[in-house]
C-alpha cells in the first residue's frame, strides 16, 4: 500500500500533522500509517519498571491508535494502520519509513530556541537528516489547508535544483503557484551568472509541464531568515529544501540552512535528501 508515515505521540503537535497528512493523503492517493515509538523500561523511573509495566504501556498505545483512527478514517479516502516500535525515535522512526516503503513522513514539530536546540537537538531533524524519503515537518500553530503557494529557493549548489520534480509534481496537484526564488549571500559576478542559469533551467522545466510559477531573487547573510520572511510576507502554505551532503559534518555550534529551516520555520518545511546521498 502507498502511504505516508506518520509519528505520533497523541499531542496536540502530532494530531495537527495527522490533519495535514490527511489533507495531503487524499490528493496523492495515499494511506495513512502511523507509528509510535516508545522508550525501553530503562528510560522510566525505576518504580515503573514492573514485569508487566511494557504490556500495560502497549495496551494504552494501542487504545489511543483505535480511539484516533476511529475519529479520523471517514475523513481519510485510504487505508488507515499503525506500529508500535521500540527504541530511539529518529532510528525507529527512519527505518519503518525505509523499510515499510513509505512515501513520504509528515510530522509535528514544537520548533527550538537558544540553549535547547545548541545542547539537547531535534528530533524533528534528526530524522530529517537520516530519512530516506522526504520529511514534511509543521508547527502545531499552522492550521490544516489547502496548499497554494509554495516557495521554491534555488541556491548555488550543486543539489539544490533536484526537488524540483518533486516539489513540481506536488503543485500540479494541488494546483499551487510556485515561488521560485535564487537566494544568494553575495553580489559576485560568478554567483550572480550560475544562480541565473539554474533558474532559467528550472523555468523552462516548469512552463513545460504547465506549473504556475513566479521568479524572485533575494541577497542576504542568513538564508532561511530571506526564505521565511519571504514565505510569510507572501502568505504561503509549505517551503522546500534541499538537504545538502555536507550538512550532517559540519561542526555542532554551526546550524545548517536546512536544519534552521526546520527549527524555526512557522510554515511547513519540506525536507528532500539528494539523489545519491
Amino acid at each position: 500500500m502507498k502511504h505516508i508515515l506518520v509519528p505520533i505521540d497523541f499531542s496536540n503537535d502530532s494530531i495537527n500533522a495527522l490533519e495535514h497528512a490527511i489533507m495531503i493523503a487524499n490528493y496523492t492517493d495515499c494511506g495513512i500509517r502511523l507509528i509510535h515509538v516508545k522508550r525501553k523500561n530503562a528510560d522510566y523511573d525505576a518504580s515503573f519498571n514492573l514485569h508487566d509495566f511494557d504490556e500495560v504501556l502497549r495496551s494504552g498505545v494501542i487504545d489511543n491508535f483505535e480511539r484516533t483512527i476511529q475519529l479520523y478514517k471517514k475523513e481519510l479516502k485510504g487505508e488507515f494502520d499503525y506500529r508500535i516500535r521500540e527504541g530511539r525515535i529518529y532510528t525507529e522512526i527512519c527505518h519503518q519509513a525505509k523499510y515499510g516503503d513509505a512515501e513520504m513522513i509528515i510530522m509535528g514539530t514544537h520548533g527550538v530556541s537558544g540553549f535547547e536546540e545548541r545542547w539537547v537537538g531535534s528530533n524533528a531533524f534528526r530524522i530529517v537528516s537520516n530519512a530516506t524519503v522526504p520529511v514534511l515537518t509543521i508547527r502545531y500553530s499552522f492550521p490544516k489547508r489547502e496548499i497554494n503557494k509554495i516557495i521554491l529557493p534555488i541556491d548555488i549548489s550543486k543539489e539544490s535544483r533536484q526537488k524540483v520534480p518533486l516539489v513540481a509534481g506536488l503543485a500540479l496537484l494541488f494546483g499551487a503557484e510556485l515561488h521560485v526564488i535564487d537566494i544568494r549571500q553575495d553580489n559576485k559576478v560568478v554567483t550572480r551568472k550560475t544562480l541565473n542559469e539554474y533558474i532559467d533551467q528550472v523555468m523552462i522545466y516548469l512552463k513545460r509541464r504547465k506549473v504556475k510559477c513566479v521568479r524572485e531573487s533575494l541577497k542576504g547573510n542568513n538564508l532561511s531568515n530571506l526564505v521565511i520572511e519571504y514565505a510569510l510576507l507572501c502568505d504561503a502554505d509549505l517551503i522546500a529544501v534541499m538537504l545538502e551532503t555536507n550538512e550532517r559534518t559540519l561542526p555542532f555550534w554551526v546550524e545548517p540552512y536546512a536544519q534552521q529551516m526546520v527549527n524555526h520555520s512557522p510554515i511547513p518545511v519540506l525536507s528532500i535528501r539528494p539523489t545519491g546521498d
